[in-house]
């Protein structure tokens, strides 16, 4: 692995529209094209294309399909990785996590644990592996929303300096998706980063956003108002994390565990 240094990273908490991929794009495509040279990692909300929609067999896309050939054009002319979530068909549908770094490459992460409240379970495959990403240094972990509420699957077992969670997060539930992005942070002693959307889905949802940058000791660095579009960029400090992590080695007395299927 090679040195991690600092880390410029964007979030772009926005409203979405429903099953408007082409509309979804060039929005996204306006919102980040200051960020050119201005940053190193922009993370985007779950499903970015569509909202969270649990109708996949309508805009669905293949996984070498549209929207991951505008992510890799965006990337490469912004000079920015680039990630988020949206329904790919891929023996089954998924919701896959894409991270496409600037030079092409392509990372990816299927949603674990799927959203039986909102019936993604019946729509949906869930992902088999816990997948790690590896951009500029920094070990990533990739969560899809729900994935937030089970820490055994968000564990550190000293394999990720950063946790990424996408999401279409409810207004409703704003205190609980605000807690666990904080409570994630501190006992994985990592930087924690949630981009949720605002806005009102097709269903009458509305989301507050609340789109946070945490540091490892669960202190929020980056916070919006709630309800409003914004993107706001922060510095992932690499040494500030490392000695963190000396001066309070906690993770050297975690439990180990191992997960595996049913």
């Amino acid at each position: 692995m090679t040195s991690r240094q600092n880390l410029r990273t964007s979030l772009v908490q926005t409203h979405l529209d429903w099953h408007a991929p082409d509309a979804n794009r060039q929005r996204l495509a306006g919102l980040m094209a200051p960020l050119e040279g201005q940053t190193d990692l922009i993370v985007l909300p779950e499903m970015f294309t569509t909202g969270f929609t649990m109708s996949p067999e309508e805009v669905a896309e293949p996984m070498r399909g549209p929207t991951l050939a505008w992510l890799q054009t965006q990337a490469a002319d912004l000079g920015a990785a680039i990630c988020g979530s949206l329904a790919v068909e891929d023996e089954g549908y998924r919701n896959r996590f894409l991270f496409v770094s600037p030079d092409g490459e392509v990372q990816f992460y299927d949603k674990r644990h799927l959203f039986r409240m909102g019936d993604e379970h019946h729509h949906y495959a869930a992902g088999e592996q816990r997948d790690l990403f590896e951009y500029k240094g920094w070990r990533i972990l990739p969560q899809v929303c729900y994935d937030l509420r089970f820490p055994v699957w968000c564990r550190n077992r000293d394999d990720y300096d950063l946790m990424l969670c996408v999401a279409n997060w409810p207004a409703p539930r704003r205190h609980a998706w605000r807690t666990l992005l904080q409570a994630r942070a501190i006992e994985n002693q990592s930087y924690v980063i949630g981009v949720n959307r605002v806005g009102e889905d097709s269903k009458g949802l509305s989301y507050a956003g609340d789109s946070l940058l945490v540091d490892f000791k669960g202190e929020a660095l980056l916070d919006g108002p709630a309800g409003e579009p914004y993107i706001k960029t922060g510095l992932l400090n690499a040494e500030a994390l490392h000695q963190f992590r000396d001066k309070f080695p906690a993770w050297q007395d975690a439990d180990a565990f191992e997960l595996q299927k049913a």
